[in-house]
């Protein structure tokens, strides 16, 4: 937001309702950059798996028997053909034949792509967790001032 007009508002100016919707708003962004966090960490680990399997397949395995999963508990025994080519899922559906090279340094491009955005968003993450942070402070703060100045209310 290159162009954009911001403007910085001191938390101390703001009043205890107003200090409790930006909290609540923080929260609500850091639950779903958390979950979007998990997410890409889990996509990270199934290109690592794949790339692994790829990694597995050795010329002296042609042949071998193998059991081949159909769902996450159903296998079935198959025999291992072609062991220098393979087929891929590239995303939507596509799946494309290539070697096991090939293979593997396509999903070693997924795995290092993966950790740049989770990187990026790890930054994003202690960011808005220090944003709280300050939140909380601003609104503990004023709280303990409002108690004290009930507290002398009180005692006059």
């Amino acid at each position: 937001m290159s162009g954009a007009n911001t403007q910085t508002v001191d938390l101390e100016d703001l009043p205890l309702q107003s200090l409790q919707q930006v909290k609540g708003q923080l929260e609500e962004e850091l639950s779903q950059l958390t979950s979007s966090y998990s997410q890409l960490k889990q996509a990270q680990s199934t290109f690592r798996d794949c790339k692994e399997c790829v990694e597995t397949l050795k010329p002296e395995n042609s042949g071998k028997t193998i059991l081949i999963p159909l769902t996450n508990s159903l296998y079935v025994p198959g025999t291992l053909g072609n062991v220098s080519n393979v087929i891929i899922d590239v995303g939507t559906g596509y799946y494309v034949e290539k070697s096991t090279q090939d293979a593997h340094g396509f999903y070693q491009g997924k795995v290092d792509y993966l950790q740049g955005n989770l990187d990026k968003l790890q930054e994003t993450v202690t960011s808005k967790q220090n944003n709280l942070r300050v939140l909380v402070d601003v609104m503990n703060s004023k709280i303990a001032k409002l108690q004290a100045e009930k507290d002398a209310s009180k005692s006059s």
